[in-house]
């Protein structure tokens, strides 16, 4: 297995954080390894390492100065063994093609995990969409889909929105595909619910990660009713983590961006979620706003380069990562653990680092990778496809009840698929396992192609 990784490193170069997933997988499913020859012998992990297809292109547009301005765009097709390449675009300045050979590796078992039949991709552009105006957002965007639109197909590869995309962003992309096609097709998904998205898209990340956080807390029977939850971010994920939190009757106490975070101790409620909505998704403010409207919470800058969070310092009982990466490191982790954190549910994509991980599994937390938590939005994005292809749309209480059984069937696989190989309640090596051999089977069907 060490020859695996190794050689993995070797052939991707300065690209850590898509050696971290690698790691993580590969000693997850070493068990899987060890137990059925059949994947040694047809090198299984090792095609998964390697993308099906890389598109690498250059992106030129003018901005409201009438200046040329240049970017990069891309698209990893990673695996399409399942079903046409699924997965976001993300707009963000630290997008390489590291960070989406990652994405789309993690993206390929995670949509293996939903039950539907969806492959892996991921693309962006080192484009920040902060600070432009809405001219200049949608000149990039047209200019990007331009390209990629001959790449993408609703049978081929569909597109969704990540960091930096959303509503907005969606719509000038699918406008220059349809303007290009003359097709009015399931392109993308995170569409508007009047031209093909579908009800319950929005909230369906951030919901799907309380109801897998609510399962996991059942296998104790408990449930969030009293908790007090930190939550990082303030995007669509962590909107909606709360905003589920307050239905269940929790108690969410935190929200950040990229400058700091805010600490509510008495909660936030319906209309202090209402106020954060407004200033992240239409004013696009900074999260210090809340606290001139809210005098009562308190907020604390953040600096990547610190030793630690003090986010993750806040006494709670559950913990919801929503924002980045590897945003919650090994002091974070022990920090949890000496606060009483019972459970750790990831809402962004590997946003503990491995030795964080280590900590709170060693500790006994429940914990949910992102592969399977977040999976939610994912799973929503398949079922707004298959409204596409059928024409029909459902209702918001029928799209929340697919998605409801959804969270709950990864849950019941990741929890099976771990007792299996003996390692009974740990959901990060169960999700690992399940998407590996979903995957795996599929390809070893289909040939050496």
């Amino acid at each position: 297995m060490l020859d695996i990784l190794a050689l993995t490193k070797e052939r991707n170069p300065g690209e850590p954080e898509f050696h971290q997933a690698a790691e993580e997988v590969i000693a997850s499913v070493k068990p899987v390894l060890d137990k059925h020859e059949k994947y040694r012998k047809h090198k299984v992990i090792e095609r998964m390492l390697e993308p099906e297809r890389m598109i690498s292109f250059r992106v030129t547009w003018l901005d409201d100065n009438g200046e040329v301005q240049i970017n990069r765009g891309y698209r990893v097709q990673m695996n399409s063994a399942i079903g046409p390449y699924k997965g976001g675009i993300r707009f963000h300045p630290s997008v390489y093609p590291g960070i989406l050979k990652f994405l789309a590796f993690e993206q390929t078992f995670k949509n293996a995990l939903t039950g539907l039949p969806m492959g892996g991709g991921k693309g962006g552009s080192d484009f920040n969409p902060k600070g432009k105006s809405d001219r200049e957002v949608m000149h990039f965007c047209q200019n990007f889909f331009t390209e990629l639109t001959r790449h993408v197909g609703r049978r081929t590869d569909v597109p969704a929105g990540d960091i930096g995309v959303g509503g907005r962003e969606i719509g000038y992309m699918y406008g220059i595909h349809k303007k290009l096609t003359n097709e009015h097709t399931g392109i993308l998904t995170g569409k508007g619910v009047g031209w093909g998205g579908s009800l319950m898209r929005t909230e369906a990340t951030g919901y799907g990660l309380i109801y897998f956080a609510q399962n996991m807390l059942g296998t104790r029977n408990d449930s969030m009713e009293g908790k007090t939850c930190v939550v990082s971010g303030s995007g669509n994920v962590a909107q909606h983590a709360i905003e589920k939190i307050v239905q269940l009757g929790g108690k969410p106490v935190s929200v950040s961006d990229s400058s700091g975070f805010i600490y509510d101790e008495e909660g936030i409620d319906k209309d202090k979620l209402a106020y954060i909505k407004d200033l992240k998704n239409y004013r696009r403010g900074r999260i210090r706003e809340y606290i001139e409207k809210y005098p009562g919470a308190s907020y604390m800058e953040t600096k990547s380069a610190a030793e630690s969070n003090p986010l993750w310092d806040i006494k709670a009982d559950c913990a919801f990562p929503c924002a980045t990466q590897n945003e919650l490191n090994e002091k974070d982790a022990q920090n949890l653990v000496n606060n009483g954190i019972m459970l750790v549910g990831e809402g962004a994509n590997m946003p503990l680092t491995a030795d964080a991980m280590h900590v709170v599994i060693s500790n006994g937390l429940l914990y949910s990778p992102g592969k399977a938590s977040n999976a939610g939005g994912v799973a929503t994005s398949g079922i707004e496809m298959m409204q596409n292809y059928i024409g029909n749309y459902w209702t918001a209480g029928e799209v929340d009840k697919r998605l409801q059984g959804i969270m709950k069937n990864i849950h019941q696989n990741c929890l099976e698929a771990a007792e299996s190989h003996g390692l009974d309640g740990n959901y990060a090596a169960g999700a690992n396992i399940a998407g590996f051999i979903k995957v795996a089977d599929a390809m070893i069907d289909q040939g050496i192609v």
